[in-house]
């Protein structure tokens, strides 16, 4: 019986690598906003594949009606979107069936966080971006760093400008390239006051709120260190270690204080990405957070901060226990954890711990097993 799992193990596994080679190659441009020349950089390399005779079709391309990136659009082959009615108005997809069918080698697939029409298959074009790959066709996308939901809020507080459609993480960490787009703050303004960007109506709009030098600055800072993580990653994944390093795991504490538990989960997510290890998102419930207990809107609350985790990544553990602290030692001891995440002391989970002798324990326990505590501000 042993013998024929290790063989059914085995197949699984040959299976796995064949599916793996057999899978797209993912190509993403990064920017730090809108107008950076994403779209005009996958035009003028879907050009330069054309000349090398790869045969490559445009699944979507948004231009804004910039003249320049329009341009590029003479000479390639597109893929005609699919035309739909929503809500009484005529609206246009990408035609993703269209692109499996034909199945091109390499697809050109612009701003990937776009949300689809419902009854589409797919709620998300990255979703569709996924199939596509799977479907052994190549990819060449684009997305702004304000869409990547670990950076999401991060963004947000810069620019005060709610982002609803976003990606998760997990996208960018299957791409075999990621190219950041880089320009600097002036180069940015003056594209802008150029008319290269928005049309000339809006450009004084414009600079008074997101196209501001110091908004910009944090932006580009961003997504330099998100294209170096993902080099790292890169780097980690090729490069043969000569000393093999403990291997790293976070454990990210949340009770049912809902903001605070979001920016502990992007927060250890983000640390999880940068050092390429598992995650695991723990909520201890004690007696006086049972669900008769607390009030819908936590539970509510509590419900979207799980799925959150999950699509960042992580494993969701949730236990019922009083004793708090225990629990979180005897979880991360069991799981081989070596970074506990917890969030800053207004955290009603690090009000019991601090009222309870078993804080010292804590402390105790986690320098004997050289686990780190790590408080997200």
């Amino acid at each position: 019986m042993e013998d024929q799992e290790h063989k059914d193990d085995s197949v699984k596994n040959f299976i796995e690598l064949i599916q793996k080679s057999r899978r797209g190659k993912l190509k993403v441009y990064i920017g730090m906003s809108a107008g950076v020349g994403k779209s005009f950089r996958m035009l003028q390399e879907a050009h330069a594949l054309l000349r090398n005779g790869i045969d490559i079709q445009i699944g979507y391309i948004e231009t804004h009606n910039r003249v320049d990136t329009h341009a590029l659009l003479d000479g390639l082959p597109v893929i005609n979107r699919r035309r739909t009615f929503y809500k009484g108005k005529e609206l246009e997809e990408m035609d993703l069936q269209t692109i499996l069918n034909r199945h091109p080698e390499v697809v050109i697939v612009d701003e990937l966080a776009h949300s689809n029409i419902e009854g589409s298959k797919n709620a998300k074009r990255w979703q569709d971006v996924l199939d596509i790959l799977e479907a052994g066709i190549s990819v060449i996308t684009a997305v702004n760093i304000q869409h990547l939901e670990s950076l999401n809020e991060e963004v947000e507080n810069i620019t005060g400008i709610a982002i609803t459609e976003r990606i998760p993480d997990k996208v960018l960490q299957i791409a075999d390239e990621i190219v950041n787009i880089d320009l600097t703050a002036d180069e940015l303004i003056d594209r802008l006051k150029e008319g290269k960007i928005y049309d000339k109506s809006k450009v004084e709009t414009a600079l008074q709120n997101f196209f501001r030098s110091e908004k910009i600055l944090q932006l580009r800072e961003i997504a330099l260190k998100e294209v170096a993580h993902h080099l790292e990653r890169k780097i980690d994944i090729e490069i043969p270690k000569q000393i093999k390093l403990r291997a790293e795991k976070f454990l990210a504490c949340i009770s049912s204080n809902a903001t605070t538990a979001k920016t502990v989960i992007r927060k250890t997510a983000r640390l999880a990405s940068y050092y390429r290890s598992p995650w695991i998102v723990l909520y201890v419930q004690s007696s006086s957070e049972s669900l008769d207990k607390i009030k819908l809107d936590k539970q509510r609350h509590l419900i979207n901060n799980f799925k959150l985790a999950t699509e960042l990544g992580a494993e969701v553990v949730k236990l019922k226990s009083d004793q708090i602290t225990q629990t979180i030692i005897k979880l991360a001891q069991e799981r081989e954890v070596t970074t506990i995440c917890i969030g800053k002391p207004h955290l009603s989970l690090f009000q019991v711990i601090l009222q309870t002798a078993i804080f010292n324990e804590l402390l105790k326990n986690l320098s004997t097993t050289e686990t780190d505590l790590v408080i997200l501000s």
